[in-house]
């Protein structure tokens, strides 16, 4: 996983192209409101979500008002327009997590591309403040140029993109649970670069989405609050509801090969060619 994210490229320019259907994706978003009654419920503690570069607090109202329906504290950003910088996360998102912290108990955080990273540098900085991370098609490891907006970043930045020193703060290990949400219709960030290692505080759960579509998808809207519904003693890796799974396709893979599905549709040829062979 390690080595793909190294060797990653940034995504072709048909995929690129295909972030328009995001506009489409909030009709989908509209059309189903009713079912997210049904979604997962937890304790209703508090939710910090980060939106992505360039964006601002408006491209996460969908997913925050979700949230809110589900009973947590669904708290904004507040700090107008993501520029990427480590500024921001320095003088005002480390400062305003321990205000958090010390209102609300260790909070949760959903990160959209560029503010997943800030929040794998917060729960980083400060595990004690942070209950679980979950990133949305945010590439916090392997190759920093796989992507279609890294010039965008170091314009609005006026920083480097691959810098070692934000490597370090983006990539390494996190000590609290962490769930990245991905799509390999990613048109902006290479989709290996938006993985976490496996490991026992660590999934990976992949959606069909554009990456601008991240934040209004049902899917991602679905898992997103599954993990949130996890006991702070008790996280366990994401699995969807039977009915639920053919809206993740690393889930249904591995039903699919759980159930023998694979070694059964390869029988018949295996009885022909025994067949022709006598």
């Amino acid at each position: 996983m390690r080595q793909a994210a190294q060797e990653a490229s940034a995504p072709s320019a048909v995929l690129w192209a295909s972030e328009l259907t995001a506009i489409g994706g909030l009709g989908v978003y509209l059309a189903t409101m009713g079912w997210q009654r049904f979604a997962p419920r937890g304790d209703g503690h508090a939710v910090l979500v980060l939106p992505g570069l360039v964006q601002t607090d408006l491209s996460t109202v969908p997913l925050r008002r979700f949230l809110k329906r589900l009973g947590y504290c669904s708290l904004a950003w507040e700090l107008g327009r993501n520029t990427g910088s480590t500024r921001l996360l320095d003088e005002h998102l480390v400062p305003r997590l321990k205000q958090l912290h010390e209102e609300h108990g260790p909070v949760s955080i959903v990160g959209w591309s560029m503010g997943g990273l800030f929040a794998r540098a917060l729960a980083l900085q400060m595990p004690d403040a942070v209950r679980q991370v979950i990133t949305l098609g945010s590439p916090f490891t392997g190759n920093p140029k796989a992507s279609n907006a890294w010039r965008l970043f170091e314009a609005m930045s006026g920083e480097r993109a691959g810098d070692p020193a934000n490597a370090n703060r983006f990539g390494s290990e996190l000590q609290v649970p962490a769930t990245a949400i991905y799509s390999r219709r990613d048109g902006i960030v290479a989709w290996p670069c938006c993985m976490n290692e496996p490991g026992p505080l660590a999934d990976n759960i992949e959606v069909v989405s554009s990456h601008c579509g991240l934040g209004h998808h049902p899917a991602v809207h679905y898992a997103v609050a599954d993990r949130l519904a996890q006991p702070a003693d008790g996280w366990a890796r994401f699995e969807p509801a039977p009915a639920l799974r053919w809206m993740y396709p690393d889930r249904l893979a591995e039903c699919a090969m759980g159930a023998g599905f694979i070694q059964r549709a390869a029988e018949p040829h295996t009885r022909r060619t025994e067949g022709t062979m006598s």
